[in-house]
């Protein structure tokens, strides 16, 4: 379907993106910037480079002539040339080149040397808003209530919380995989959970307090981002498919708030069957279109073969590097532009109504849902 056809210019295509994080502007020494290329959390063995792969050379192919390179410039010139002008001007220069409307930061990970929200948002010239993190926050706040307050503690928590937030987001998938039950847990259920929490002690992972975090979410009313499909090895890959939120789905179904499954690859056909049956689930492509270069149109179009066009959004996912929002960005226009300027050339659809459904993935979907001005 992507082959020798003119794809549609989508390059000055508005983007919002939906779901990412901060960057560091710490110097990066070779070794530690391939590794924030990767979701791995070891160095590579010798002989092998993490740049070494389709986010290399996406990476090549999109940021180097941002920093007054050659396209495809080798890795070893493009982080010399890094180097010499600095992490603050590296910066500067590759978010403004991603040409966001809008970043939605997710509130975790804490991670140290990493820049607040109001430096990527100036360093991007674009507004930010918060995604809290739902189990960070309820981690923040356990160590101050006993077991039977930690239900109330955490409700005005999240509440004071919600200013200035568009979204909250779970990695439930994280700490104990998306298999939950989908019914809102009883009070004596969730005091009990808390007491063993607070007992055994270690990261929120009790799937009865990851289920009670969803449904005081849903409660306060905001989308709720959910992480789905592949992360790092902390993650049960095989428990993170979003199929197995078939019954949360349904248990929501009547309580008015969209549940937004992010990334979702390689289990992205299973999500947009869900967004297309479930009136209140969208499907997002973040990181998926940043990390597989130039296979990301291949797995645009399949994201795009059942979900809705009004159910899909656009993020990156970035985190740590600034060249991650740009590769995100620049793959997804370019990627997104094949596919559809393909199906524009095999009669399926005009090139008017592509490129409106193209202006929806991008921004307007997500300026609908999370109430952007």
């Amino acid at each position: 379907m992507v082959g020798a056809v003119s794809p549609l210019d989508l390059s000055a295509l508005p983007l919002v993106d939906a779901h990412c994080h901060a960057i560091t502007t710490a110097p990066l020494d070779d070794a530690a910037f391939a590794l924030w290329c990767t979701e791995a959390d070891d160095p590579a063995p010798e002989g092998v480079s993490y740049l070494d792969g389709q986010l290399g050379w996406a990476l090549r192919r999109w940021c180097a002539p941002v920093l007054d390179l050659p396209s495809h410039a080798p890795v070893a010139e493009y982080l010399r040339r890094r180097r010499r002008l600095g992490a603050d001007e590296a910066a500067a220069r590759l978010l403004r080149a991603a040409n966001l409307s809008a970043l939605l930061v997710d509130t975790g990970p804490v991670l140290g040397g990493l820049a607040d929200h109001a430096v990527l948002g100036t360093l991007a010239g674009a507004p930010t808003r918060w995604v809290i993190r739902l189990e960070l926050l309820a981690e923040q706040i356990a160590p101050g209530c006993d077991a039977a307050g930690f239900a109330p503690a955490f409700a005005t928590a999240l509440r004071e919380a919600l200013p200035g937030a568009v979204a909250v987001k779970s990695i439930a998938a994280y700490r104990h995989g998306l298999h939950l039950d989908p019914a809102r847990p009883q009070p004596h259920e969730v005091t009990a959970a808390a007491a063993r929490w607070q007992r055994d002690g270690g990261r929120l992972a009790d799937p009865v307090l990851l289920r009670h975090l969803l449904w005081t979410a849903v409660d306060a009313g905001l989308p709720i981002q959910l992480h789905t499909g592949w992360g790092d090895r902390d993650q049960p890959l095989a428990r993170a498919d979003p199929a197995l939120l078939q019954p949360f789905c349904e248990a929501t179904l009547g309580a008015g708030v969209p549940l937004v499954l992010l990334h979702c690859y390689p289990f992205h056909r299973q999500a947009g069957w869900l967004a297309q049956v479930y009136p209140h689930v969208y499907a997002d492509v973040g990181l998926t279109v940043t990390h597989l270069g130039g296979r990301a149109a291949a797995v645009l179009g399949e994201f795009l073969e059942l979900a809705p066009f009004g159910k899909l959004l656009y993020s990156s996912d970035a985190i740590g590097l600034p060249e991650l929002y740009l590769v995100g960005a620049a793959q997804f226009r370019h990627g997104l532009g094949r596919v559809l300027g393909a199906l524009v050339a095999d009669g399926a659809v005009t090139a008017a109504d592509a490129v409106q459904a193209a202006e929806r993935i991008g921004a307007g979907n997500a300026a609908r849902l999370y109430h952007l001005s």
